[in-house]
Order: structure tokens, then sequence, then C-alpha cells
């Protein structure tokens, strides 16, 4: 959205990607759109250099890693907007570069659906600490943006989401709408949702006291979309469960709060993923 909107951007990611935008920009096909838009890449994380917003998408796995590798390479001035999964990856960013960090919450549904090729499912709005510059630069490309004087609880209720939808989505293979109408399923989301909240709370975050009916209306907005756990266990890619149902049974151990919803779909991944 920001290349449509004529920033100029680069991408950098590896070459089964990166060899198809230089060659034909980045397909990127919408509900309303199909266009080829017009982008710089590179497989270096050097290309980072110059940049004045760098937009952190790695999985989770590789937070220290890919942090380390752009951390000398960032301009003096750059800003960097975190829009991973999970509630610590600022915390992890900020180890290890000496630039600021600005934490995002992400609705939007999209997938690879080939080399090059960005496919949009719906939603695309973003929730940010307070920055108004990065504000700026998202509106002026079209992207619906809002600020937060409470990132961490809008962080938690993307986790309180994640947690509720990716595991069950991966291990059925199906997408949010059929998901959810599955016999028990409504049921087995309520006590997911009710544990990653009360472990929230025991860490202090504000909540919204209708997470519960919101975390069942994404499957109506997104009914479409596979989890990105779906996809990274469908194509036999580790995924990034340890960081969310994963991390609420940490949490919930260090807090001694009882997680055995979560546990039980972090440990049924885990087995998906060991058959890879």
């Amino acid at each position: 959205m920001l290349a449509r909107a004529g920033h100029p951007v680069m991408l950098i990611g590896r070459p089964v990607h990166v060899d198809v935008f230089r060659k034909s920009g980045l397909r990127f096909e919408t509900k309303t759109f199909d266009e080829q838009v017009k982008v710089e890449a590179s497989t270096s994380p050097d290309a980072v250099r110059g940049a004045k917003l760098v937009l952190f998408c790695v999985k989770s796995t590789d937070t220290e890693e890919a942090a380390l590798q752009i951390a000398r390479h960032l301009d003096a001035d750059a800003i960097v907007v975190n829009l991973q999964n999970g509630v610590d990856n600022t915390e992890r960013i900020r180890s290890k570069v000496s630039r600021p960090v600005v934490p995002a919450a992400v609705y939007v549904a999209t997938e690879m659906a080939g080399p090059g090729h960005l496919k949009h499912h719906g939603r695309g709005d973003l929730v940010i600490g307070p920055h108004a510059p990065v504000k700026e630069w998202f509106e002026s490309a079209g992207v619906p943006i809002t600020i937060s004087d409470n990132v961490d609880g809008e962080l938690w209720a993307k986790l309180v989401v994640n947690c509720a939808y990716n595991a069950i989505s991966a291990i059925s293979q199906l997408p949010y709408g059929r998901m959810i109408e599955g016999p028990g399923v409504r049921e087995a989301m309520k006590a997911v949702v009710e544990e990653t909240l009360a472990v929230a709370k025991a860490d202090g975050v504000r909540m919204a006291s209708d997470m519960l009916e919101k975390t069942y209306g994404i499957a109506k907005a997104m009914p479409t979309q596979f989890s990105s756990t779906a996809q990274d266990l469908a194509r036999g890619k580790p995924t990034e469960i340890d960081h969310l149902n994963g991390f609420v049974v940490r949490r919930g151990n260090a807090r001694g709060i009882p997680t055995p919803a979560n546990y039980a779909l972090w440990a049924l991944v885990k087995l998906l993923e060991s058959k890879s």
C-alpha cells in the first residue's frame, strides 16, 4: 500500500520472492484490484540502510537474529515498527537495536499464494503505540490505523485471537468460517480465551470486557482465512506456536494459573510440526 501511494519501498526477503519482485514487481491481489506493484527488493539485511521507516515482519522465532542483522545498518533517524504476532517481540527487538521501536497490532488476512504473489482476504487495519509520524505514513497510503494509549492491551487482544484460532485452524486445516462451526469448537475457543485473559490480568494488562465476542467475530470478518500456523504446517515450516499458546502456557506457569486448553493446542501443533 505504501508503494502504491508513491513511497519508495524496499522489500527484504528470500530469493524465491525477491527474484520475482525484481523481475515483475509484487503481485497484489485483493477483492477490489489485482495489480503488479513496483518495488525494490533485496535478500540482504543491509538494504535497510537509508530507510526512515522499517517494517519488522519476520516470524517470532527469528526476532533476535533479524534484529541483529539490521541493527548496524539502521540510519540514525530510522523508526522500526514491529508488525509481528506475540506480545514480547518489541522488547526483544529493542534489546538488539538502538533505534525507536513502535509496537503494532495487525489485523489483516493474507497469504503468499505463490512466489511474489500476495493475496489479501480481508481487513488490513493497524493499532500502534503513540507515534504521529508513523500514523501519517500509513494514512497517506490508505491504511486504516489507530493510535492507542494501551498498546499492551491491544497486543494481548491480538494474542487472544491468535491463541483461539491459529492452532485449531492448523490442526483442522480449515479456514476460520468453517472451523468455528465445528462441534465443540466455540466452547474450546472460549476456554482458550478465558485462560489467556486470566494470564493477561495477572500480568497487569488492561483488556476489553467483550473479548470473547470480538474473538468470535473474527471468523465473520475473515471467513476464508487460514491461520498463519495452518499455512506454516501445510508448507512443512516451523510455526510460531511457542510464541502464541506456548507463551500463554509459560506465563501461566510463572503466575500459577492453569492453562490446560492452551497447553493441549500447543502440544498438538508441536506434534504435527515434528512430522515435517
